[in-house]
C-alpha cells in the first residue's frame, strides 16, 4: 500500500509536476533530429560504408543526384546558366555536364559512350551534381531543395537524396493524421466497451503525456530515425493502453468494495483509499507485463542494422514512460475528475463472458490441437515473406493518389530512366595509382555486364586517344583524389531486385581482379547489403 498512499497523498504535486515536464518533453521534440535514411544504420565496417567514408573525407563528396535536363537541346546558354547556379547552391561540391565536359574540337568518334549518350539524345541531356555532405543529412536536403527552386518545368533532379527530402516532407505532412486516426479510433472503441463516457479521454491524456515524455528525452540520442518517429507514438498507445484500463477496473472493484462496506469513512476517503489499493494491484500485476514487453523491444538492440537499436530503445523507454503514467499521473486525474466519471458510467457493451470461458477451459485439448494444426502452414508463410527494400516501389504503389510536389524524386527517376535508361548509379572508390591501361580495361570490361549503361571516370572518360589535359579541371578535380578515383557506374536496374544484386556481384568479382582494395558504393551495394543484413538480424532477434 506504501506507493498508492503516496501517490495519492501527493496528487497534486504529482500533478504539477507532471504538467511542468511537458515543457521540457516538447522542446526535446523540436530540438530531436529525424533521419531519413535507411542506410545510414548499417555497420561502420562493411566495405560500402567504409567506402563512403572515403567518398566524404578524401573528395568531400557525400550524396550525388543526376539531374535530367529537357527541351534545352540547342540552348547552351541557358543549360550552361542553370549548370552554374547549380554550382552556386550550398553544399553542392561540384557539377559536371556532360554536354561540355570535354574540348568541342574533339571528334565525336573518339568520346566515350557517356558523353555521347547525353550529347546525341535528342530529347535531354545529363548534369551529374555531388554534394559535400551525406546522402540524408540537412545540408543535403537543403541543397536539393534550392536545386529544384533553379530547374526548370522540364528539368528534374533524381537520386537518393531527392527521395529522402519528399520522404521527410510527406511524413512531416502525415504523421499528425495517422495520429489522430488512431486517438479517433480508440477513443470511439473504449467510448462503447467500457463502463464510462468520460474514462477514454483521460486515458488519451496520461498516455499522450507518457508519449510527449518519451519522444522529448529522444534528445539524449541527439538523433532518430523517420521509422521511430513515425511509429513510435501509436505503437506506445497500443502497448501501453491496456495499463490504464487495468488500473480502472481495478479502481471500479475496489470503490464498488469499499462503498460496500461500512467503514464510516465519506465518498472522498473511499475514493482514494480504493485508488491506493488499485494502484498497489496494477503495478504488481502490470510489472511482469511491462518487462516482458520491454525485453522483447530491447531485443532489437542485437540487431548489427542499428535502426532495431534505435527504435528499441525508444519504445522500451516508452513502455516505462507508460507504466509510470499509469500509475502516478492518471490515478490523480480519475481523483480529480471522480464527479464527471460517475455521471459519465453506463453499462459496458461487453457481455457476460463467463458461460464462454467454461466452453473454452472444458474443451482446452481442441484448441490446442486446432493452434498446433495451424502453426505448420504459418510457419510456411512466414518463411516466404517478402520483405520491400525499394522506396520508390513503397512510392509507387499510392502515386496515382499523390500529388506531384509529394513525388517529384519518382518523376525524375522515371525522367531519367525514360530518356537514358538509367534506373540507378554506384560508385567505385578505386586506387589513384591504378595504371591507365588497367583502368580502361576495368570500365570497359564492367560496361560489358548486363544492365550497366555507361562509366563515367577518368580512364573511361579518356579512353585511348584523348590524353588527360583535355580533361577540364573540375572534372579531374572531381573524380581523382589523393589515394583514391571515383567513378560512377550507371545502371539500367532497379536497386533491391535481384538482376540489380547479381550485377553488383558480377561488379565486385571485376574490380576484385583489377584491384583488390576498390569498394562498390551507393544506393543499390548499400541495399544489399541492408537485405543481407537484415535477413539474419530478424532471426537473431526472434530467437532472444
Amino acid at each position: 500500500m506504501k506507493f498508492g498512499n503516496t501517490v495519492v497523498k501527493h496528487r497534486r504535486i504529482i500533478l504539477i509536476a507532471a504538467l511542468v515536464l511537458l515543457i521540457p518533453s516538447v522542446l526535446g521534440v523540436i530540438a530531436t533530429r529525424i533521419n531519413y535514411d535507411m542506410l545510414y544504420y548499417l555497420p561502420e565496417d562493411i566495405e560500402t560504408v567504409q567506402g563512403q567514408n572515403v567518398l566524404l573525407d578524401e573528395f568531400g563528396k557525400g550524396g550525388f543526384s543526376i539531374v535530367v535536363v529537357e527541351d534545352m537541346k540547342s540552348d547552351d546558354v541557358s543549360r550552361m546558366w542553370m549548370s552554374k547556379r547549380i554550382e552556386e547552391v550550398d553544399h553542392v561540391d561540384s557539377v559536371i555536364d556532360l554536354e561540355s565536359i570535354l574540348d568541342p574540337s574533339i571528334p565525336r568518334s573518339m568520346l566515350p559512350d557517356i558523353v555521347n549518350d547525353s550529347i546525341n539524345n535528342p530529347d535531354a541531356s545529363m548534369i551529374v551534381v555531388f554534394f559535400d555532405s551525406s546522402t540524408s543529412s540537412e545540408e543535403t536536403l537543403n541543397a536539393v531543395s534550392d536545386i529544384r527552386e533553379i530547374l526548370t518545368k522540364t528539368s528534374y533532379i533524381s537520386g537518393m537524396s531527392s527521395l529522402v527530402l519528399d520522404l521527410k516532407n510527406l511524413c512531416e505532412r502525415e504523421e499528425a493524421k495517422y495520429v489522430a486516426v488512431a486517438v479517433v479510433m480508440a477513443l470511439a472503441a473504449m467510448m462503447l466497451l467500457l463502463d464510462s463516457f468520460a474514462i477514454p479521454f483521460l486515458f488519451l491524456i496520461g498516455i499522450g503525456m507518457a508519449i510527449l515524455y518519451n519522444m522529448g528525452t529522444n534528445i539524449l540520442f541527439g538523433e532518430i530515425s523517420f521509422i521511430t518517429m513515425a511509429i513510435a507514438a501509436v505503437l506506445q498507445l497500443a502497448v501501453t493502453m491496456d495499463y490504464s484500463i487495468f488500473l480502472w477496473h481495478r479502481y471500479t472493484e475496489k470503490l464498488d468494495e469499499a462503498e460496500q462496506g461500512d467503514s464510516g469513512e465519506d465518498g472522498k476517503e473511499l475514493e482514494r483509499r480504493a485508488m491506493a489499493e488499485a494502484i498497489n494491484d496494477t503495478l504488481t500485476s502490470v510489472a511482469g507485463s511491462s518487462i516482458t514487453t520491454i525485453a522483447g523491444f530491447l531485443a532489437l538492440c542485437f540487431m548489427t542494422y542499428t535502426m532495431g537499436r534505435d527504435l528499441g530503445l525508444v519504445m522500451a523507454k516508452g513502455v516505462m514512460f507508460g507504466v509510470l503514467a499509469s500509475v502516478t499521473v492518471l490515478p490523480v486525474m480519475i481523483l480529480k475528475f471522480s464527479g464527471l466519471l460517475r455521471k459519465t458510467r453506463h453499462r459496458s457493451l461487453i457481455p457476460d463472458m463467463t458461460g464462454f470461458a467454461h466452453i473454452l477451459t472444458g474443451r482446452y485439448w481442441a484448441y490446442i490441437l486446432v493452434f498446433v494444426i495451424a502453426l505448420v502452414p504459418a510457419v510456411i508463410f512466414y518463411n516466404q515473406k517478402n520483405v520491400v527494400y525499394d522506396f520508390t516501389k513503397m512510392f509507387s504503389s499510392n502515386a496515382e493518389s499523390m500529388a506531384d510536389e509529394d513525388k517529384q524524386f519518382m518523376i525524375a527517376n522515371d525522367k531519367l530512366r525514360e530518356d537514358f535508361d538509367i534506373g540507378t548509379s554506384h560508385i567505385i572508390i578505386a586506387d589513384a595509382d591504378l595504371p591507365a591501361k588497367e583502368g580502361r580495361a576495368m570500365c570497359k570490361e564492367i560496361e560489358e555486364v548486363d544492365g550497366v549503361k555507361s562509366v563515367l571516370g577518368i580512364d573511361a572518360l579518356l579512353g585511348t586517344a584523348i590524353p588527360r589535359n583535355m580533361l577540364p579541371d573540375q572534372v579531374s578535380e572531381a573524380l581523382i583524389g589523393d589515394q583514391h578515383q571515383m567513378i560512377l557506374v550507371n545502371c539500367a536496374y532497379r536497386v533491391s531486385t535481384e538482376e540489380c544484386n547479381n550485377q553488383i556481384d558480377r561488379i565486385n568479382e571485376i574490380m576484385d581482379k583489377y584491384d583488390a582494395s576498390a569498394a562498390l558504393i551507393g544506393e543499390g551495394p548499400a541495399t544489399k547489403d541492408l537485405i543481407q543484413i537484415t535477413g539474419r538480424d530478424f532471426t537473431v532477434v526472434n530467437w532472444i
